[in-house]
């Protein structure tokens, strides 16, 4: 991967170190996750469960799952033939698109986009087709899908709720999405690991709702992202059983079993639905608290109904890039973000940076105050 070098996410949170800087750029919390799920992983160790968990799964925690998608989706699943546990979301879609890509082969990835997507399929052999969301909205043209998609074409990857926009499906997008498929061998890998930070009332779209699209479908969940603990690197694939079976094969060679304590404590934590079910109303209200606070700034908010994330335009602040831009602010207001161009390969800039949001009051209150006053007289920024 000779084009590859290290990520801006690791770039930003290095210097975030450096200049003591207020972290909004990678998306992890900063507050403390919950009491009850480090009890349990805790008892769980201490109780023994520390050797190797089933490939697959502690096969409990596949049950419970089961029994989560059906009570969500209405949608009837096994935990031996349809759920693998894997070590974090990105693994899962890592090994979802390693399961099925030949050399030559052509993926449909929406930018700006996640920024494992592209490398994990290059890495494979494969060839990313690029389809640009529609600024500032960041909707989906499906015109140019259907125009983007070949003989070659193996495979789409959708995002909902989507990293680094915030923008989620709707029922448009999935007959759309139908309407492109229908007919084909083409797979879905769904990148869902947002699926319980949905807000405004709006419905998730995921593929477990939709008969026909599951059985073409990869999708990919995040225990960190839905319990707050991102650090320990634990989620899920569920993809039909001869999908999975696939998966499995190249799983077991690149990870075989996952942390079991954490396996063991999540199996009983489910049990506590509300712990998820009110995600969603916890994590929008740090985004309109953020959002009140932004009002005070010249930055201008992209709507995000979705994920950790919110995108700001600073264009009545700066002509920078959007790479120098967040480089200013991090060394000169001790804020950092990420630049939007990061999430597309041909580096387009949209004069936006990313914040996240999922932060404690006190941080995000000590970040706007930093950053309200910046303006175009700001020689700070403009030089």
């Amino acid at each position: 991967m000779p084009d590859v070098g290290t990520t801006i996410f690791t770039v930003m949170s290095q210097l975030a170190i450096q200049h003591n800087a207020i972290n909004l750029g990678q998306g992890f919390p900063d507050y403390s996750m919950s009491p009850q799920l480090v009890e349990l992983v805790c008892k769980a160790m201490n109780d023994g469960h520390n050797q190797y968990t089933h490939m697959a799964g502690l096969p409990l925690l596949r049950e419970k799952l089961a029994e989560k998608i059906f009570n969500l989706y209405g949608t009837q699943f096994s935990g031996d033939e349809n759920i693998t546990v894997t070590p974090g979301g990105t693994y899962a879609i890592y090994t979802a698109l390693t399961s099925i890509l030949q050399k030559g082969d052509e993926v449909i990835v929406f930018e700006p986009a996640y920024d494992s997507y592209i490398p994990n399929i290059e890495v494979n052999g494969a060839v990313p087709v690029i389809v640009q969301l529609q600024y500032p909205g960041f909707s989906i043209p499906w015109g140019e899908v259907k125009s983007k998609i070949t003989a070659r074409t193996k495979a789409i990857i959708i995002n909902s709720p989507h990293n680094p926009t915030g923008s989620v499906i709707n029922q448009h997008d999935v007959e759309q999405l139908r309407s492109v498929v229908e007919g084909t061998d083409i797979f879905i890998i769904s990148d869902e690991v947002y699926e319980h930070l949905v807000f405004d009332n709006l419905p998730h779209q995921s593929m477990l709702r939709f008969a026909d699209l599951l059985q073409r479908s990869f999708v990919c969940f995040s225990f960190g992202k839905t319990y707050n603990c991102t650090g320990w690197k634990l989620g899920y694939c569920v993809a039909p059983a001869s999908a999975t079976k696939e998966f499995r094969k190249v799983h077991q060679f690149n990870c075989f079993s996952c942390f079991t304590p954490a396996q063991v404590a999540i199996a009983e934590y489910l049990k506590n639905s509300q712990a998820y079910l009110q995600m969603n109303a916890f994590m929008q209200q740090k985004r309109d608290f953020f959002a009140t606070l932004m009002q005070q700034t010249a930055f201008e908010p992209i709507q995000s109904n979705g994920s950790y994330f919110q995108c700001y335009s600073y264009k009545n602040i700066s002509n920078l890039s959007d790479t120098d831009f967040a480089m200013q602010l991090i060394k000169h207001y001790g804020v950092v973000t990420i630049p939007v161009s990061a999430f597309y390969k041909n580096g387009k800039d949209d004069k936006l940076v990313r914040f996240c949001f999922a932060k404690k009051q006190e941080t995000l209150q000590k970040a706007a105050n930093k950053l309200t006053g910046i303006g175009y007289q700001d020689r700070l920024i403009n030089g």
